[in-house]
């Protein structure tokens, strides 16, 4: 679904030390977007940490199946609908500001985690080796 948006996106990526994000997605004006994926209410209950990943992204999304129980989730936050063939956004939050400072960092982790996964994906000794 990203991708028909032409965003570019990776998965488990990691922002800044100590954090993972299921997906953060790139668009084509440099925009970044974090998506979280929960499955049940105590998959989402026992996440505190997305909080601080708000600092991280220009619009933050949840991503979760029809039967997910909506009401739980922020208001301002984005939702995305998704099952195994197809996702769509129902709740589209306002863009944040993310500091240029921070954006520039964050471009540049991107870019490199992209090039070091594509490169141990042609090269799969690469990974061993460094």
């Amino acid at each position: 679904m990203l991708r028909s948006l032409d965003f570019a996106c990776l998965e488990e990526f990691t922002p800044d030390r100590g954090m993972r994000v299921d997906v953060m997605g790139m668009g084509s004006k440099g925009e970044l977007w974090i998506v979280e994926c929960k499955s049940s209410r105590a998959d989402f209950m026992s996440d505190a940490k997305w909080t601080g990943y708000l600092d991280y992204c220009d619009r933050y999304f949840w991503a979760v199946d029809a039967t997910f129980p909506v009401e739980l989730l922020p208001e301002g936050t984005g939702l995305i609908f998704a099952d195994s063939y197809d996702a769509e956004i129902r709740r589209m939050p306002e863009p944040a500001a993310l500091a240029a400072a921070r954006r520039k960092v964050l471009t540049r982790k991107f870019a490199r985690a992209a090039a070091l996964r594509l490169h141990t994906f042609r090269d799969p000794d690469a990974a061993l080796s460094g």
